[in-house]
């Protein structure tokens, strides 16, 4: 694996710091008990030079994820995109992947220990590093095989699904290594209603019979921007809706040949890898690139 270009500075508190420099106590509360929240920010080579996708709507998104968890800060949403454009600007990279992150760290000189959080300080950071496409490059053309986990989303009366918060990805990275060791590229978890959920870091969309669905919120999954992005263009000439669904929809949209001139994603249920298919074009010609898609352009 290649080791990806990073940017050499990052944004802490209002100050740029070296990369080298950016550390944390190991005994700072969000190493013991998961309490961060954080953004994942696609910014995309143009014609016209770097531009980030929706900048805006992932920084009210990080402060939303911040207010839920009671992260009390003096940063607003002005204050952030203006320094992930300097961050960007400062990287000198085409494109590349921003990562805000907030969290409780630990006051060296008075420590606190324990689960209550707020005697703990907190710290902003704002990284960036060029990071290629989520699934990997192939992901596009080739489709990627996918099975529903025996692991279900969290329910929203015990962890929040609308905080993009570093804890809930504890549950993600279960979903995600049971999928690679039973073969699969990705696993989509259901809720804890047996209803379809969403991937381990990506929202789920499914064509059939040119129509775009996707889960609704009510089934624990994050409100992702570029879930957001599809359905506003969806609206513009294509046929879409949010309803929940049971995970056999997944077996049963796989059946029908109404894909894009894309790509499939198959889904099983039964522990066998599928076989990955080529999409044949519908008389629609809907767009995702993955039929079953994943937020494969900016996760989450």
């Amino acid at each position: 694996m290649a080791t990806p270009r990073i940017c050499d500075v990052i944004w802490h508190d209002g100050e740029f710091i070296k990369w080298n420099d950016a550390r944390v106590h190991v005994m700072s509360h969000v190493l013991h008990y998961g309490s961060s929240v954080f953004e994942g920010i696609r910014c995309y080579a143009t014609k016209s030079g770097p531009a980030v996708f929706r900048l805006r709507e992932h920084m009210q998104r990080f402060l939303n994820s911040a207010k839920i968890y009671r992260m009390d800060h003096k940063w607003t949403v002005d204050d952030l995109c203006n320094a992930s454009v300097e961050i960007v600007r400062r990287s000198g990279l085409d494109q590349c992947y921003i990562r805000p992150i907030l969290f409780r760290s630990l006051d060296e000189e008075h420590p606190a220990f324990g689960v209550n959080p707020f005697p703990n300080p907190l710290a902003c950071y704002i990284g960036a590093w060029d990071w290629g496409k989520y699934l990997g490059d192939e992901a596009i053309e080739k489709g990627v095989d996918v099975g529903v986990s025996t692991w279900n989303r969290l329910t929203p009366n015990s962890m929040p699904a609308m905080a993009k918060s570093g804890a809930n990805y504890m549950n993600s990275q279960l979903i995600k290594m049971e999928a690679l060791l039973n073969g699969y590229s990705e696993g989509i978890a259901l809720d804890d209603r047996g209803y379809v959920s969403e991937g381990s870091g990506e929202n789920i969309f499914v064509v059939s019979n040119g129509v775009v669905n996707t889960p609704p919120l009510s089934s624990s999954i994050l409100a992702g921007i570029t879930r957001d992005s599809v359905i506003q263009i969806c609206h513009f000439e294509i046929t879409s809706g949010e309803r929940p669904a049971p995970g056999a929809w997944l077996t049963y949209v796989n059946q029908e040949k109404t894909a894009g001139n894309r790509s499939v994603t198959n889904t099983s249920d039964n522990g066998r890898p599928a076989e990955t298919k080529k999409a044949e074009p519908s008389a629609t010609q809907v767009e995702p690139e993955l039929v079953l898609r994943a937020h494969a352009i900016a996760t989450d």
